[in-house]
């Protein structure tokens, strides 16, 4: 009958009913020597007993466990669920309750914490967009103040200032139009629709596009030994362009003259292939790496703002390749140079 500790309140009344049934029995055997008292006694006291427990288990404590399960439940019941939390529920034991609550409470806390960490987040990235947003636009502020003052008499000033303004237009452009690329990739508007191209193909093709910006630095550019073979990956080509554009970018504005980018291609497995893109250049402290793919994140915001960039690229690349349910790493060393690396499919 009482196979384990779960006991239902009926259950534990009659244990406890008949436990104290008897040792009041067996006193009232002991004084009289009369098993028909005995008997009589032992059936008035487990019944009295019993009745008595059972009411207070039942109405007093169960009903009281209804009410937390009520509290902790974050549905509504079916007419079906009631009648099960009706008759079913109070088999539960103490401890099979309290580890319900202490479940319930241990999700709340975490999701508590979650909630408080989006908050910061939040409230961060707002911070930082506001101030990113403000600096073109003062800046454009400036120039066309100076432009109505009088600037045009000199006309290779004013266009100087024309030019100035027009840059920092662009650059709020750009700002803008990576914060509606990272919260489309955020919210899933933008699908992820995956073909078969050979990845050497594409990086050779940001290459070629980006080439231009590296001829003050005499970069060179070139792939890792038994890396040129091609590849083939199964991803949104568009997406992973946009990845490599980001990437190659960064290697570019930060590496030094003279120096080398470099890329390697991995079949890490049957079905993964591993990219890396590594550079020589300044390199980054271990204490940024982990932040580097936050919104807006800077090592040193005053010579990343001289560089250029949006302070979203990094950000953009580590929600495309999440989208594609693959991973993003980073490895670096000061004055070593920086290697960033994805994975992808092979396969559809």
């Amino acid at each position: 009958m009482f196979k384990d500790k779960n006991l239902s309140p009926r259950q534990l009344a009659a244990l406890t009913a008949l436990l104290l049934s008897s040792i009041i029995g067996l006193s009232v055997f002991v004084l009289f020597v009369d098993w028909k008292i005995l008997i009589a006694y032992f059936i008035a006291c487990f019944t009295v007993i019993y009745f008595l427990l059972y009411q207070i288990l039942e109405f007093f404590i169960y009903r009281k466990i209804k009410l937390i399960y009520k509290l902790i439940s974050e549905t509504k019941a079916s007419k079906r669920e009631e009648a099960y939390q009706k008759y079913i529920l109070p088999r539960k034991g103490i401890d099979e309750v309290r580890e319900d609550v202490e479940l319930w409470a241990s999700r709340k806390k975490e999701q508590i914490q979650q909630l408080q960490s989006n908050e910061a987040f939040r409230k961060e990235f707002l911070q930082n967009l506001s101030h990113e947003i403000k600096t073109p636009i003062f800046a454009i502020q400036g120039y066309l103040e100076l432009i109505a003052d009088g600037a045009m008499d000199d006309v290779k000033v004013g266009q100087k200032f024309i030019n100035q303004a027009q840059a920092n237009v662009q650059r709020l452009v750009g700002l803008l139009n990576d914060v509606d690329v990272i919260t489309n990739l955020e919210i899933n508007k933008e699908p992820i629709l995956k073909t078969s191209f050979i990845i050497q193909d594409l990086i050779q093709e940001v290459v070629h596009n980006l080439s231009v910006k590296w001829l003050k630095k005499n970069i060179q550019f070139s792939f890792k030994k038994a890396s040129e073979s091609p590849v083939h990956v199964f991803a949104d080509k568009n997406k992973i362009y946009q990845v490599l554009v980001n990437v190659i970018s960064n290697a570019a504005k930060y590496g030094k003259i003279d120096g080398q980018i470099l890329a390697s291609v991995y079949k890490i497995e049957d079905d993964k292939i591993l990219i890396e893109i590594s550079d020589d250049g300044i390199g980054i402290a271990e204490e940024h790496i982990p932040r580097l793919f936050e919104r807006f994140y800077r090592t040193d915001d005053a010579r990343s703002r001289d560089i250029g960039g949006t302070g979203l690229g990094l950000a953009i690349c580590k929600h495309i390749i999440e989208a594609h349910k693959e991973t993003l790493h980073i490895r670096s060393k000061m004055n070593v140079g920086t290697t960033i690396g994805f994975t992808l499919s092979a396969k559809p």
